[in-house]
């Protein structure tokens, strides 16, 4: 049996008719961009993030990209984040003209250590942008708590971390700006690309409205220049409907992770390691190994889904050899990329695809 990475299908299969009716309905009304269903969406899950606003726009990269155009980030200025990350955490910092500063990152939750950021800081620092990878949190208070000390606003990049908690509290609703991405892969996905901004400040909301409007308000008046990136009602219709299921396909998701974290112990590999503060929704499950290349082999022979998140560290990324970063300069990134290797985790995973990956798995360590 093969089981894929992915399966979008059995998804769509659960909800088909309600999601059919849906797009139907909204392209019979002719209004295509904006309009209710986007509204209700930001109202939705603004309130699910336990945030006061909610701003969507046309991808969680745009998210990234309007949270720091808000927050004034320009050339010359730094950005700290971390180099274990999907590129648009840096690439939306030098969209800008400013410089990504990157920090190592914990080897257990694959995370931005908190307690490098310090010694990054700058004059020139204009936010923190620690990411919530593979759907757990990172380890907050002690970096809010530096954005307090020294005056410089915290952006979360929850792209993959809807719905986790750290603490009791969402992701997104602690920072200065909460950026979510509704690419389909998400645990929260559209039919193509999307995103969304949550913010506590009614003003800071505001401007991130008139920035993906091409910096008008009201239309053809631009007091600053901001970019096209609007959520268009199909995406928001797609993404309404499946709104209601999100909570149950966690819990999928975290019960799939479960049974890996039973049956995979023993095995030379480490299993995902979730702090005990923090709920995780497993947007990834990610297991690491020294022996990870010959394993992707025999899964790949095995017809098991699997990726490499992420292969070469942001850091020496061949667009970034001007920062100056070495091999060597962050080695648990570095390790990171050598050892990690993501199997099936969605929801919709029956007992004997479960069954099938444990067992390709157990295969190749015997």
């Amino acid at each position: 049996m093969s089981v894929p990475l992915l399966d979008l299908e059995a998804q769509y299969r659960e909800i088909d008719s309600e999601l059919e009716s849906e797009v139907l309905r909204v392209i019979r009304s002719g209004h295509y961009i904006k309009g209710p269903e986007m509204l209700r969406l930001e109202e939705e899950l603004a309130a699910y993030c336990d945030c006061r606003r909610g701003v969507s726009c046309a991808s969680g990269t745009d998210a990234l990209l309007l949270s720091l155009m808000a927050l004034g980030v320009g050339p010359g200025d730094e950005v700290v984040t971390t180099p274990y990350t999907f590129f648009a955490t840096a690439g939306s910092i030098s969209r800008l003209g400013a410089r990504p500063v990157f920090v190592d990152i914990e080897p257990e939750s694959c995370n931005i250590d908190p307690g490098l950021i310090g010694a990054a800081l700058t004059p020139r620092t204009k936010a923190i942008l620690p990411v919530h990878l593979y759907g757990q949190c990172a380890d907050m208070e002690p970096i809010l708590k530096l954005g307090v000390e020294k005056n410089i606003p915290v952006i979360e990049d929850a792209a993959q971390s809807i719905g986790a908690l750290y603490r009791g509290r969402k992701a997104g609703s602690m920072g200065t700006v909460g950026c979510f991405s509704f690419f389909p892969s998400k645990n929260l996905g559209g039919a193509g690309d999307g995103g969304l901004m949550t913010v506590n400040d009614d003003g800071l909301a505001e401007k991130l409205i008139i920035l993906r409007e091409h910096g008008a308000r009201p239309k053809y008046y631009h007091s600053v220049i901001g970019i096209n990136s609007r959520l268009d009602a199909l995406q928001a219709a797609i993404l309404l409907v499946k709104f209601p299921h999100l909570e149950r396909w966690h819990e999928g998701r975290r019960r799939n992770a479960a049974y890996y974290d039973e049956n995979l112990s023993g095995l030379d590999l480490i299993t995902p390691r979730i702090r005990k503060d923090c709920l995780s929704v497993f947007n990834q499950y990610v297991i690491r190994t020294p022996r990870r290349d010959a394993l992707k082999k025999h899964l790949d022979q095995s017809g098991i889904g699997n990726t490499i998140y992420y292969p070469v560290p942001l850091h020496l990324q061949q667009c970034f050899s001007r920062l100056g970063y070495r091999p060597g300069d962050l080695p648990e990134a570095e390790r990171a990329a050598r050892e990690t290797l993501a199997i099936p985790i969605y929801p919709q995973l029956t007992e004997e695809q479960l069954e099938e990956v444990v067992s390709a798995i157990m295969d190749f360590y015997k």
